[in-house]
């Protein structure tokens, strides 16, 4: 799991609540790519990581929020989110950005009740 880039808490427990921050596409403190694939796919094994970190996984996530840099990324955006959460559907919004931290194309928060 990479360090935060910004003075925040990856993941937070609030009672029977997790509560991510957005997660981008980077490792070891870099995006891992400059196509919404790459980033995507690394955005969404941080955020796993984070619940997983918890003794969570993305099948407790209940809601997510998806920050685009671009909305033309949206349709494969949605092809990577669903191989990652297979049949499993929180609640989401999708939401259009003019700029992400480092640059990011795609951004991704999170949060799961575990009660």
């Amino acid at each position: 799991m990479s360090k935060p880039v910004g003075p925040y808490t990856p993941i937070v427990k609030a009672g029977p609540w997790l509560v991510s921050s957005g997660q981008v596409g980077i490792k070891d403190g870099a995006l891992v790519s400059d196509d919404i694939e790459g980033q995507t796919n690394q955005a969404l094994a941080n955020l796993a990581a984070l619940f997983e970190g918890e003794g969570s996984s993305l099948a407790d996530i209940t809601k997510t929020t998806v920050f685009l840099t671009d909305m033309a990324h949206y349709a494969k955006m949605n092809e990577l989110y669903i191989a990652a959460f297979g049949d499993h559907r929180p609640a989401r919004s999708a939401v259009a950005v003019a700029q992400l931290p480092l640059g990011a194309l795609v951004e991704i928060e999170a949060s799961a009740y575990v009660g």
